[in-house]
């Protein structure tokens, strides 16, 4: 009787077997790919409909046209809205909110990250429990109290009461600092404690290895909530319109657009123009931001 090689046969199988999981494997990456372009044109869809009705005469838009394209591309609607009173003015506080807002918060938000993780502290733990409960307070159950709060605050301090751009600021920094802890407390504690160890013996200060070390290491997670409060800031409707009630020259750009918004009709065209301008400065700083961002975003999520 010939005798039959059996270690032969295992690997035979496993030959194949091979070919199957790699169509198995090119299925699900297809599948995968499918997915990611069809919610990626969900998303970019609502944007290219922004800047199409946006170039589209506006007889073509009060006609009710549909058509997902223009044959007559037009900039009368970026016209109507650069021509808007104060309209400059407006854009510069914008910024001008959003840049001071986005230094304030980071800032305050990594230095309590670096003392709620490198320190041990009483009421640490409670503190960091409040801060988790401030952000599932609704922002419209605060408004009310904060325009009191804010018009008795500007009896002592002007500058950040009513018809200030301090209020905006003083509300968005508010907002944005508990969302921004929690962020870059988890940047922070993945920092290895022989990092700050080894500083410590080559004579470095507790505000040097922060200022040197740390924050370079950290940088990511700033960059992350940075976006945050910058988009959040300059998006920011409610508080503008309730906050800034007589004083024009401190109006934000939100509150442009809201004179394109009419009782018999709105000029769509216009909206979507703003916003279209509106849409630019985000666009501007994300991409200038997008690499430290990526990898923020990424920490985050091991974190």
């Amino acid at each position: 009787m010939t005798a039959v090689d059996v270690s032969s046969v295992p690997h035979r199988k496993t030959q194949a077997e091979a070919p199957q999981k790699l169509r198995k494997q090119g299925k699900r990456r297809f599948g995968a790919d499918a997915a990611a372009i069809v919610i990626a044109l969900i998303v970019a869809f609502p944007l290219f409909w922004m800047v199409l009705s946006a170039l589209k005469p506006k007889t073509a838009l009060d006609a009710g046209d549909a058509a997902p394209y223009t044959l007559e591309p037009s900039l009368d609607s970026f016209g109507r809205v650069l021509g808007v009173n104060n309209f400059g003015q407006y854009f510069l506080n914008s910024v001008i909110v959003a840049l001071v807002v986005v230094v304030l918060s980071t800032v305050l938000a990594f230095l309590a990250a670096v003392a709620l993780t490198r320190y041990n502290f009483k009421m640490r733990t409670k503190l960091l429990i409040i801060i988790l409960v401030s952000q599932m307070v609704p922002v419209e159950a605060l408004t009310i109290p904060l325009f009191f709060l804010l018009r008795n605050a500007g009896e002592a301090i002007p500058l950040v009461g009513l018809n200030q751009l301090g209020s905006l600021v003083l509300v968005h920094v508010g907002f944005s600092i508990p969302f921004a802890i929690w962020m870059l407390r988890g940047f922070v504690a993945a920092v290895p404690l022989e990092v700050e160890e080894a500083a410590r013996l080559d004579g470095a200060s507790s505000f040097r290895f922060v200022r040197s070390i740390l924050f370079p290491l950290v940088a990511p997670g700033v960059v992350a909530c940075s976006v945050f409060s910058f988009i959040s800031t300059w998006n920011d409707f409610l508080f503008a319109k309730t906050f800034i009630i007589s004083a024009q020259e401190n109006q934000t750009l939100p509150m442009a657009l809201l004179t394109f918004f009419k009782p018999d009709q709105n000029d769509w065209g216009a909206i979507m123009a703003g916003s279209v301008i509106m849409t630019i400065p985000v666009l501007i700083f994300f991409v200038s931001v997008q690499r430290k961002l990526v990898s923020g975003l990424a920490g985050a999520v091991k974190g």
